[in-house]
């Protein structure tokens, strides 16, 4: 026990100090005085729940999200200034990237190393009512604008108060709101908010009398007022190596509004309000300042990687790390304990050469390895969730060791594509080998099969849902490219694996020597206590898997929606390998007693508990991280189609976790019995 917990500590200490260490993944650029420096602009990404406030500081109810998705900076609709030459040129980007929405293009910026920059025109430009209604609507959801020098986002500088320390978040706003208290006068069929007490002898009220029922008669309410980001003050921290050689190693903007009819740079003229009902000309401005900084390009990326709450997850994760550790011990223990003691009583060979078979789990001998329903499927759904089990796995490990860094942008989707194709080995070789598992007779269609109804399915979600974002005209969209070059390496990659998989498994996999035979006439299933039940079992079983990965799923969903830098992959580490305990604990468990009450039928219901039960918890953990604040149909369609389609992948790989678990779990102990 002493032993256990100390190299639960160690891996803990272990994956927490590489959890900070990261390797750069590009090349560092030098530059020297007077060089340029290229000012990359991204797509306009929605921020977390960005919230509206009235005088008093209290946050406002009646808020939404109303966008959840990213729109490309030269949409037409924003009128941003575009490059001097009104030559547009997209940046080469990872698969990775792409589709995770990475838009980035070049800008008419102009930056020169040490050369600060005061109030530099940029451009001017006219918009009309329709577009400042839309701007409008990206400022009150709280929309970030994304840039990119040398590597490095464009980031605001942010204070968390639970850690007290101060970071950058990546982007900048496109805008400001204030609450502002209008008073409008109350119209003739309502009721002031003050009854009015009507004296027919009016003209007796002396002055300060008619002026209260003035004033109780108007009405005072809360508007919100929006104002346009027009100038931009970028503040460069740069690295002096000496001999003229420079590095950038942070990045911030300050995004301003400023009111004017000339490239004049003054606070006091007030705030830029587009007006929806009329055009309005807006005067785009940038000034720059360089600073000398400490930080050497090898650690300028630590301002970015901030830890939110790091006290919770470390308290998360070591207390249910020692409560899955104990619980494991004590219930394979007890397991162990029961099972040698069937085998004893199993096994016994009496005086009268006779055995009493009045209960326990060896009854089931004859039905326990019987095809079950729909084998084919539920083989597919194990290959496929072993699959992704294999990539998850790869990439967490990579991840945590640092060969993943977010300075290479995409460099983690893109490895997860290559390698979930790559494992087409891997989750084919199991859904043969559990295919033959179950003595099933069509193995042609299983190899054919395997490969092409979960890839295809997510690619068809694909499809969908770009269709909801092209509707919507959002720089989500995967371009059809993409889209094609993602199915020809699938084709030339992963294909070719996986029917090499099949092939192997179907020649060399043993899985389907079975200890026992199985017999011609089904075995009655006798009555189930209710908790043992499939529905009340999948639920129960489904809260512990949950648990060991509740925590994480916040950051995670953080990152996914919302632009938020996601690097502490040793907590998730750690976090997967719970789940991955826990899932094959809790199903075996649950086997176990069933077969002692006779129930046979343990294929579907080992990968339903261990898939569907935490997959359930998942879904709706997503839909609670919203905090019910979606507005808009496609943003609802489009977070709830994600989640879901997240959950049912979750599903596939905690359901592979615990039929493989359960199946060498059967198969261990109805060969250790003597079966005549």
């Amino acid at each position: 026990m002493t032993k256990l917990i100390t190299a639960v500590s160690i891996c803990l200490i272990t994956l927490s100090v590489t959890n900070g260490f990261y390797l750069p993944g590009v090349a560092p650029t030098t530059y020297h005085e007077l060089d340029s420096i290229p000012l990359l602009v991204n797509h306009l990404t929605p921020s977390m729940f960005f919230k509206h406030k009235d005088s008093d500081g209290n946050e406002l109810s009646s808020d939404k999200e109303n966008f959840l998705y990213s729109y490309d900076y030269y949409y037409s609709k924003l009128h941003f200034c575009k490059p001097l030459d009104r030559e547009i040129k997209k940046q080469p980007e990872s698969l990775g990237s792409i589709l995770f929405g990475d838009r980035i293009y070049n800008s008419p910026f102009e930056l020169k190393m040490l050369v600060d920059e005061n109030c530099k025109e940029l451009c001017s430009t006219n918009i009309p009512g329709d577009d400042a209604k839309f701007i409008n609507d990206l400022i009150k959801s709280g929309f970030l604008q994304n840039w990119l020098i040398d590597g490095l986002p464009a980031a605001r500088q942010l204070y968390d108060q639970t850690t007290k320390s101060s970071f950058y978040g990546s982007g900048f706003e496109l805008g400001s709101v204030e609450m502002i208290q209008v008073v409008d006068e109350a119209p003739s069929h309502t009721t002031p908010k003050q009854p009015i007490v009507e004296d027919v002898l009016s003209q007796e009220l002396d002055e300060e009398q008619a002026t209260e029922k003035r004033a109780n008669q108007m009405l005072v309410s809360s508007v919100e007022r929006t104002y346009f980001a027009n100038h931009f003050d970028i503040h460069i921290e740069y690295h002096d190596r000496g001999n003229n050689e420079y590095r950038i190693v942070g990045v911030t903007v300050n995004p301003i509004s400023m009111k004017r009819d000339s490239a004049i740079c003054d606070t006091n003229l007030g705030k830029l309000a587009l007006s929806e009902v009329s055009d309005t000309d807006v005067i785009f401005t940038y000034s720059v300042t360089f600073e000398k900084s400490d930080t050497v390009w090898a650690t300028r990326w630590d301002k970015y990687l901030h830890i939110y709450d790091p006290t919770i997850q470390w308290f998360s994760l070591i207390n249910f790390t020692v409560i899955v550790v104990v619980l494991s011990i004590i219930v394979v223990h007890f397991l162990t304990k029961a099972l040698k003691n069937d085998f004893v009583r199993y096994n016994e060979f009496n005086l009268n050469d006779s055995f009493d078979e009045d209960s326990g789990w060896k009854l089931a001998h004859g039905d326990v390895f019987r095809i079950p329903t729909k084998s084919m499927l539920l083989s597919i759904f194990v290959g496929s969730g072993t699959q992704l089990f294999f990539m998850i796995s790869s990439v967490l490990v990579l991840a945590a060791l640092g060969f993943l860094s977010p300075s290479a942008r995409g460099s983690l989707p893109t490895i997860m594509f290559i390698l979930y194709a790559v494992f087409g080995f891997v989750g084919s070789y199991t859904s043969m080998g559990v295919y033959r598992f179950f003595n099933g007779p069509y193995w042609k269609a299983n190899m054919i099969l395997t490969p092409l109804i979960v890839p295809g399915g997510i690619f068809m979600f694909i499809i969908s849902m770009n269709l909801f974002l092209v509707f919507v005209h959002s720089s989500d969209v995967v371009p059809i490219g993409t889209l094609s070059l993602m199915v020809l390496l699938w084709i030339v990659l992963s294909l070719p694996l996986s029917f090499a998989g099949s092939l192997i498994s179907f020649k060399r996999c043993t899985w389907y020597d079975h200890p026992t035979k199985t017999n011609e006439v089904l075995r009655q299933i006798p009555f189930q206590p209710w908790y043992l039940k499939t529905v009340p079992a999948t639920l129960i079983g489904g809260i512990f898997p949950f648990g060991s990965i509740a925590v994480e799923l916040y950051f995670i969903y953080s990152s996914l929606w919302f632009n938020k830098i996601f690097y502490m992959f040793g907590f998730l580490l750690v976090s997967f390998l719970l789940l991955t305990m826990t899932t094959s604990l809790v199903t075996i468990i649950v086997t176990y007693h069933s077969l002692c009450l006779e129930n046979w039928r343990w294929q579907w219901r080992s990968f339903i508990i261990g898939g569907i039960g935490c997959s359930i918890y998942i879904f709706i953990h997503s839909i609670l991280f919203t905090e019910f604040k979606l507005g808009g149909f496609i943003t609802i369609v489009l977070y709830v189609g994600y989640s879901a389609l997240i959950a049912i992948l979750c599903a596939m790989v905690t359901g592979a976790i615990g039929f493989i678990s359960n199946m060498f779990f059967v198969k261990k102990i109805y060969s250790s019995i003597k079966v005549e």
